[in-house]
């Protein structure tokens, strides 16, 4: 469960499907007795980060003024910086390239859409809606990571020996 937490917070690692992974294995060696609730929980936190996941980052690029080719371009940079395919960086390894793959995939994804524009003005534009993509998804993860965290608790709240 405690991998779930920092995979619901780092992007490109299962959060929400690990813990619920855990659930699941505690409930099956407990007979699943009483944990009806908690296993409901746990499924719709998981289906609710899903849909947090694809918001925010829709949000945040909508909110910047990002096109489809941002958003594709973010995409690809994640890849790109999650295989290590980026240029080495001297620190920080894959976890640097999945924080600033997307980044520079959304720069270069607007970048080549507004061809139209003049180059500073493009650069600029392409900026920003890098910008807002990476801020949605950032707040999208900080809110899975809530609800990691959450989720948790109320699982150890609900099983956790009493006592008396």
């Amino acid at each position: 469960m405690l991998v779930g937490i920092a995979g619901a917070v780092i992007p490109g690692l299962p959060g929400s499907s690990l813990i619920l992974i855990a659930i699941l294995v505690w409930a099956f060696v407990q007979g699943f007795a009483g944990m009806g609730w908690v296993l409901g929980m746990a499924i719709a936190v998981l289906l609710l980060s899903v849909l947090i996941d694809f918001l925010a980052s829709y949000l945040g690029a909508k909110q910047a003024g990002a096109s489809n080719w941002g958003q594709i371009g973010s995409m690809v940079g994640f890849i790109l910086g999650f295989v290590g395919l980026l240029p080495a960086l001297p620190f920080g390894g894959p976890l640097l390239g999945i924080l600033i793959g997307p980044l520079l995939g959304a720069i270069v994804g607007e970048f080549l859409f507004r061809k139209d524009l003049e180059f500073s003005q493009r650069a600029k534009l392409s900026v920003k809606a890098g910008i807002g993509i990476v801020v949605g998804t950032v707040v999208g993860n900080i809110i899975q990571g809530i609800l990691a965290v959450a989720t948790v608790i109320v699982f150890l709240v609900n099983t956790w020996p009493p006592t008396i």
